[in-house]
This record gives C-alpha cells, sequence and structure tokens, in this order.
C-alpha cells in the first residue's frame, strides 16, 4: 500500500479497529471507498484489499450480526462496485470485484440478507457490465457469478433477475452468450445456469424465454451439437490407431455431456420449452444428420453438403445413445417410427426435402445477433471508447441514453427476425400420430415380415442389415446397441415395435419378427467357428436380444420356434466341440474354466458402459499391448482362444438351458458347500499330513499341510479333540503357484493369488506369500508333488 495513501487514510480519516469481522471494520472500509471513488495506480491495490476484506465481513455478518448487512444496505455500497467497473482504470480490479461477489453470495444463507443485495437492480446492472471477457480469468469469474446467482433462484427471488415489465432478464439472456465457448467449464456453467432458470415455476418468466430466446438458442445449440458430432465423425475416419484415441475419447465425452444436457432439459417437463427443443432436434439434427447418414444407397443420397453424411458407423453409435439418454416420449417414439415403418416412398421424401435445403454449415440467426441488447458502438473498434468517466454528469447520461436507445431498437430486430424465422420454420416431416383405434388394429394384426418387406423400409433394413459381419463386427455390435437401446427405452409405446414383430415389451411373443432372428442365430453360429470375427461383447448383445425377442422372464417361458431352437442347439454343439480342441493342449484348461466362470458371473456386460468405450469405435485389434479389455478384442495367442471358446460355450450354452427352462445343475465344477472354510474341524485320522514352517512376514507359525484334492488347507492340531484339527488357512487348489528355494532345498516358496472380482482390476496382492520350511528335503519334494498333481487333478 502507498506511504502516502496509508497516511491519508489514518490522518484524515479513521483508524482501523483491530476487530477485522466487526460492524466498526465495515464502516472503516466504506470510509475508504468513500475517499477513493476513482480508481488509479495508487490506490488500485488499497481498493482490490479493501473489496476482499468487505466480502470477509459480510458472510461473517450473514451469520451472526445482521446489522452489517443492514449498514451494507444502507450505504449502498453495491453502487461502489458498479462505479469502479465503469471507469477506465477500473477493469484492473474487475477480477476482485467479481470474486468479492461470488464469494458473497456463494455463502449467504439468510434469505432476507440475500432480497436485500438483490434490490435496487445494481446486481443487474453489474451482470450487464461489458467485461473486457477476452481475458479468461474475467470471463472465468464473471461466469462462476452467474451461475451462483442462479442457485439462488426460485419462486420469490426470481422477481429480482427477471422484469415482467420491460420485459427483461439478463442473467438468462448474459449467460446463454457463452453456450459454445472454448473453455470446457464455461460451457458446464451456463448449462447449469439454464437448467436452475427453467425448473423456477414461473409462467410469464417461461413465456419471456419461449418467445424472446427459446428458438434462438435451442438452434444455435442443436447447431453446435452438429458441427461437433462432423468433427468426431472425422476423428472416426481419420484415426485408425487404436494407441492414440486421447482425442475421441475427449470428444465422445463431449457428445454425451451435450445428450445429458438435453435430457435434463426434457426432465423439468416444461412442455412449452420441450416442444421447442424437440422441434430443433428434430429438424435440424436427427432427420437431416442421423437419418440422412444411415441410408448409404446412390437414389437416396441427394445432399449437397458431403460433410453431412456420416459414416454408417458412427451414426449406429450416436442413435444408440440417443435412445439411451433420451427418455423423452415424442422424440424417442417418432425417432423408432421413422427407423422401423419408413417406407421408400416417405424415405424419399425426407431425403428429397432436407437434401434440397441448404447445408446447416452455420445456424439460421446467430444467437449474439439475436440476443444483443449492450452492444458497442459499431462505429468504433475500440473498446475503451464505451468506457465513461462516470464522475463527468454530461457523458454519463450521454451514455445511458445511447444504451436506451439501443436496447429499443435491438428488442424490435429481435421480434421482427423471431416473427419472420416463425413463418419458415419446418415441421416435422413423419410424426408417430397413431389414434388408439389404429393402435388397437396394429396390436392385433402384427405383421409378420418377411425379407421383401423389410426391403420396402430401408432404414430398418438398414439396422437388419448392418448384423451381417462380414469383415469384422463393428457395425454389428452398434447395430445390436441401437436394437437393444431402442426397444428397451421405457418412453417407446410397444405397440410401434410390435408393428414390424419387435416383441420385446410384449407377453405375446409367438409373433417374433423371424428375419432378425434368423440373423441373430447366424450370428451365434459365426461365433463358435474357429477364428471367427466375433467378439464378446457382441455375441453377448445378441443374446440379450434375442433373449427379449423370444423369452418372458418374468413367466420364464419361451416362445421360440422349433426351427430357431434347432439353429440355436447347433450353435452349442459347435461351442463345445471348439473347446474339445484345447483339452489336450491346455494343461491350465480347467483352471481358466473355473476362472471364466466366475468372470461371468461376477461381471455381467452393462451396455451404457460399453458404449461409453471408446476403442469400440476402432476397427477390432487382437494385441493385448492396446490396453483393450479381453471380451472387446480379438484373442491374441493359443490361451486367449481357448479363454474366448470357454466364454462362447458358457454364453450358449446358458441361452440353450434357459430357452428350454433347463435349470443349471452343473456349473461350477466346484461347489461352495463342499469346500472347507477357516475354522472348521477336520478329523485327521485318515488324512495325509506333513508339518512345516510358515514363515510369514512378521512371524512363523507350525502348521500341518493336508493333501487334498481339491483344496490347499493349513491346520492346528484341536487341544480339545484327539485326532481332530481346525483349519486355519485354505484356498482352492488351482490358485496356488510353487517354487523352489535356491538355497534351501527343504524349503518351498508358495504365493497364491485370488481372481480380482473387478473386470478393471488387473492384479490383485497376493492372499498368501510365505515360504514353507518341511522336516527334510524328502517331505519337501513329497509336497510339491502333491500340489503339482492336486492342480493338474483340479
Amino acid at each position: 500500500m502507498n506511504i502516502l495513501t496509508k497516511a491519508r487514510n489514518t490522518l484524515f480519516g479513521a483508524t482501523q479497529p483491530k476487530n477485522p469481522h466487526s460492524l466498526d471494520n465495515l464502516k472503516y472500509l466504506c470510509g475508504i471507498l468513500q475517499r477513493n471513488t476513482t480508481v488509479s495506480d495508487a490506490n488500485r491495490d488499497l481498493l482490490t484489499e479493501t473489496l476482499r476484506s468487505i466480502s470477509e465481513i459480510l458472510i461473517w455478518g450473514d451469520q451472526h450480526d445482521s446489522s452489517v448487512f443492514d449498514y451494507f444496505l444502507e450505504r449502498g455500497m453495491l453502487i461502489y462496485f458498479l462505479n469502479y467497473m465503469r471507469q477506465k482504470n477500473g477493469r484492473y480490479i474487475c477480477v476482485q470485484i467479481l470474486q468479492t461477489l461470488n464469494i458473497l453470495f456463494e455463502n449467504i444463507r439468510n434469505e432476507t440478507s440475500l432480497y436485500y443485495l438483490l434490490s435496487n437492480n445494481h446486481v443487474n446492472n453489474i451482470i450487464l457490465h461489458k467485461f473486457d471477457f477476452s481475458d479468461e480469468e474475467i470471463t472465468a469469474y464473471y461466469i462462476s457469478f452467474l451461475k451462483t446467482l442462479s442457485l439462488k433462484l426460485n419462486k420469490h427471488s426470481i422477481n429480482f433477475f427477471y422484469n415482467e415489465k420491460n420485459n427483461d432478464f439478463p442473467l438468462y439472456v448474459e449467460a446463454i452468450k457463452f453456450f459454445n465457448h472454448p473453455e470446457t467449464m464455461v460451457r458446464i456453467a451456463v448449462r447449469t445456469l439454464t437448467l436452475n432458470v427453467y425448473k423456477v415455476p414461473d409462467p410469464t418468466m417461461h413465456r419471456f424465454i419461449l418467445d424472446c430466446t427459446a428458438t434462438e438458442y435451442f438452434s444455435n445449440f442443436v447447431w453446435f451439437i452438429r458441427n461437433h458430432i462432423l468433427d468426431f465423425d472425422s476423428l472416426i475416419r481419420n484415426n485408425r490407431d487404436i494407441n492414440n484415441r486421447g482425442q475421441l475419447i475427449s470428444s465422445l465425452e463431449e457428445y454425451l455431456d451435450h445428450i445429458h444436457y438435453l435430457q435434463d432439459i426434457f426432465l423439468l417437463n416444461v412442455d412449452s420449452l420441450n416442444n421447442v427443443l424437440k422441434d430443433q432436434l428434430m429438424n435440424r439434427l436427427l432427420i437431416p444428420v442421423y437419418m440422412f447418414s444411415l441410408i448409404k444407397r446412390d437414389k437416396f443420397s441427394r445432399v449437397k453438403d458431403p460433410r453431412i453424411m456420416l459414416e454408417q458407423l458412427s451414426t449406429l453409435f450416436l442413435l444408440a445413445e440417443i435412445f439411451l439418454v433420451i427418455h423423452y416420449r415424442p422424440v424417442v417414439e417418432e425417432l423408432t417410427d421413422i427407423i422401423l415403418s419408413a417406407d421408400i416412398e416417405t424415405v424419399e421424401a425426407i431425403q428429397h426435402r432436407y437434401g434440397e435445403q441448404i447445408s446447416y454449415s452455420l445456424p439460421p440467426t446467430a444467437l449474439e445477433v439475436c440476443l444483443a441488447k449492450y452492444e458497442q458502438n459499431e462505429e468504433s473498434d475500440n473498446p475503451n471508447d464505451s468506457v465513461v468517466d462516470i464522475n463527468d454528469e454530461n457523458e454519463r447520461r450521454r451514455y445511458e441514453g445511447e444504451h436506451s436507445r439501443r436496447r429499443s431498437i435491438s428488442l424490435l430486430a429481435a421480434k421482427n427476425r423471431q416473427n419472420i424465422e416463425s413463418n419458415i420454420k419446418p415441421a416435422s416431416l413423419y410424426i408417430s400420430n397413431w389414434t388408439d383405434d389404429e393402435k388397437c388394429r396394429r396390436s392385433q394384426n402384427p405383421m409378420r415380415l418377411n425379407d421383401n418387406q423389410i426391403a420396402n423400409r430401408p432404414y430398418f433394413d438398414t439396422l437388419i442389415k448392418a448384423l451381417e459381419c462380414t469383415e469384422n463386427d463393428q457395425l454389428c455390435f452398434y447395430a445390436l446397441s441401437v436394437l437393444l437401446t431402442m426397444t428397451t427405452n421405457p418412453c417407446i409405446d410397444s405397440v410401434i415395435l410390435e408393428s414390424v414383430c419387435l416383441t420385446v415389451k410384449s407377453s405375446e411373443k409367438s409373433f417374433y419378427n423371424i428375419v432378425l432372428v434368423d440373423k441373430l442365430c447366424d450370428i451365434l453360429q459365426l461365433a463358435t467357428i474357429q477364428d471367427s470375427n466375433i467378439r464378446i461383447v457382441t455375441l453377448s448383445l445378441t443374446i440379450s436380444l434375442l433373449k427379449k425377442l423370444v423369452y418372458d422372464e418374468e413367466k420364464k417361458t419361451s416362445y421360440i420356434s422349433d426351427h430357431d431352437m434347432s439353429r440355436i442347439d447347433k450353435a452349442r454343439k459347435q461351442a463345445t466341440e471348439d473347446l474339445r480342441r484345447y483339452y489336450p493342449h491346455q494343461e491350465l484348461l480347467l483352471d481358466m474354466f473355473e476362472d471364466e466362470y466366475r468372470q461371468t458371473q461376477l461381471n455381467p456386460m452393462r451396455l451404457e458402459y460399453l458404449l461409453k468405450d471408446s476403442c469400440m469405435l476402432f476397427p477390432p485389434t487382437t494385441t493385448p499391448l492396446s490396453g483393450v479389455e479381453f471380451i472387446k478384442r480379438l484373442p491374441s495367442g493359443d490361451i486367449e482362444r481357448a479363454r474366448r471358446s470357454i466364454r462362447v460355450f458358457f454364453l450358449i450354452r446358458s441361452l440353450f438351458l434357459e430357452l428350454n427352462l433347463i435349470i443349471e445343475t452343473e456349473l461350477p465344477l466346484t461347489k461352495p458347500e463342499n469346500l472347507f472354510k477357516p475354522n472348521d474341524k477336520l478329523d485327521l485320522n485318515n488324512s495325509d499330513l506333513i508339518a512345516c514352517t510358515v514363515h510369514l512376514t512378521d512371524r512363523k507359525d507350525r502348521r500341518f499341510l493336508v493333501i487334498d484334492q481339491m483344496q490347499f488347507i493349513l491346520i492346528e492340531p484341536d487341544i480339545k479333540k484327539v485326532g481332530w484339527g481346525i483349519v486355519k488357512f485354505c484356498d482352492l487348489m488351482q490358485d496356488v503357484e510353487v517354487a523352489n528355494d535356491k538355497e534351501d532345498s527343504r524349503s518351498l516358496h508358495i504365493t497364491i493369488h485370488k481372481p480380482v472380482n473387478n473386470i478393471y482390476v488387473k492384479t490383485s496382492p497376493p492372499i498368501l506369500n510365505a515360504k514353507f520350511t518341511f522336516d527334510d528335503h524328502i517331505r519337501c519334494m513329497t509336497a510339491k508333488q502333491n500340489l503339482i498333481k492336486g492342480r493338474q487333478r483340479y
């Protein structure tokens, strides 16, 4: 702090109280503001520290002394904040002002104090101030301040921000201008703010948003998503190296953020906003981009902009995520109806209509143009020209008058643009709008679609054909994902699905789609052949969809035909024969068999997690060095091929038993009820025992090793019952690893690793890692031989 400034504040002003958290200290700080109305290089640091101290006192006063806030409001101290920002040198303390305001509003708990702060409209004037947003720090604090204010919104406080008389809502309008900011955290803050605004139950505020900003904001946001998915598609096209997937991971996560934000808006159930968002989403993204890109045949391709055509792989992934995340009935039902029911004539009309439109490289009107209210003078390129000296009364009046004039013009222009756009806004071309009679008729007379009838439905036909695994199973995996997410989405009426015999939600499944089930049976049989290109994840999704089509989980009833059942049985026999090939060559086959069975029981596959994995968007790899989980890639080497054969055998065998209503009795091979447990008592009279000393890290234990076919068991004699022992440690023989001690022929090193229960954890610490010393080397070799034989026998 400048020495002269200190002298002035002590000699000609009050002396600072010793207690920093007190009303007296606030009065002292207020005096500093009164004596330093103009920001200069000399007092800049003093004012910054003063503002910081004021925020601390106000937070303390909110919880301990209400008179602090009373004094703050009586003196109108927020006007000092606003005056400092409007000065040419004020931008130096803008960061501190925003930080102070953010801390202040974030920590206020008393509603009365909050309402006092929001009165007099000073906060709205601060929001409308033209900050220098080229400064990243100012932008970050500004958006954080707006988000903090939005967290305080409710049906009472909304009146301090939305002025119904002037039809003005600066908190919302200024925030959404940053919806496409390059910084991710800024975009997230804006989305949080909009959700906080939408959920306030104020009809007049909702009407303002609907009339003045909804179409502009949602159309620009959908355009922002469109541009992002075009870049996302470009990454998939041009990057085939799975080891270089960092950028694709980020892009995928951003897309998920987009659609979860859309779902969050829909969940608020504000019908007026949902209708606008649904209209923009369908007519600017889902139909002209997703539906366009689903079909690749030339006779349907009339698109002028080649960038708008996505890879079919990208399209299937994007659609699967839409059906997985979006649970808003008008969107998902209309989209499902288009995919399943649109015939060639309808598809040609859709392609023609959207193909003839201009390319959607830009939104109809930029959001900045639509929402501009307080723009700088267009004749000036210097941002400092709009900064006024608030001490000059004439200059300040000219500034405020010019602002009012521009605001009126801007509002009038925005309304005119809205009227024009509402006249040219495209309506949805194909809508699921069935009456109850139509639904009844379709449910009573479901179409038994054959190949020719499905070919007359190009979108649905594309999904069916994607199930053909020619080069690899990539398209098949995502086509299955679309079908599964579509048919299990709770907001899609079962009548729409049953119209093409997708009977996943129906209790009557005798009329299931035989063409689709035939394709699924083809995948089952392809998965069982040697060197198959079907991955475990794809086979798992195939079985899940097949069961949903022909099996009732609640009634435990199967509706599958004898013909299809025979195909599944044939696949089961092929899987068994394929597994038999490894009997003579893999001595650890039984170990792998038990381990794979345990993994299938502990870690069932979940589609939502599979769709989040970017590695599925790359061509299937075989190398473990890629870091891709085993079930998501093709096997490498004989051991992994054996593991794959075991998994295929389990999956198809389980499907066969379930559809035949047979209860599993043979697996697992090791029954838990037949195994010994710690502290069990064991009769040793007919047991082979070998005495040993177990060297652990912190102690030595004298134990007896029991030679058992199934388990590795260590006991100590029961002192209360002669000829009996108490089990102190036991584990399956398959987990035991034995090695000789190079320095002592009487000792063995025994390690026991328990298989991990989580597929995302690659290794776990051993449950036993100790040196075992026997009485002589003969007993040592006997123990080793028995352990090795036990593993092989097991």
